[in-house]
């Protein structure tokens, strides 16, 4: 299992007229924290992309146990539990404080530029393996 935690500031803009974090950015979250992990991993996503590799979201879910609000200070953990194959799931949790305020996932896939399902790249898997047994 290897896992990384970014922290984000809640801007006004991200809030709807409720006054709380409109759903939406919660995805742009988890992309910033899945592109920390490849960072942390070696395997920046610029990198993998200019190798000819690109993953894409194929699935998401959410469920959300309280709202976030303007100026509020959110980490975001993500998760990659299971060694990955051409597909893998990541999850996430964000936190304010100690409160879980929301779970989710996204499931993608490595495809090369036409979108055609690929292997992930050797130096990729050279790197994940290190975190998990085989």
């Amino acid at each position: 299992m290897v896992s990384c935690t970014v922290e984000n500031r809640v801007r006004f803009a991200e809030t709807d007229a409720m006054g709380v974090t409109h759903h939406a950015n919660y995805l742009s979250w988890f992309e910033m924290a899945r592109v920390a992990l490849l960072d942390q991993l070696g395997c920046p996503y610029r990198e993998l992309e200019s190798a000819g590799f690109l993953l894409p979201v194929l699935e998401a879910g959410m469920t959300y146990h309280r709202p976030t609000r303007f100026d509020d200070r959110v980490r975001i953990t993500v998760t990659l539990a299971t060694r990955p194959s051409a597909r893998f799931r990541l999850t996430y949790q964000v936190h304010t404080g100690e409160a879980l305020v929301m779970e989710g996932f996204t499931e993608h896939a490595f495809v090369n530029r036409e979108f055609k399902p690929v292997r992930p790249p050797e130096n990729f898997m050279c790197v994940v393996d290190k975190h998990f047994s085989k």
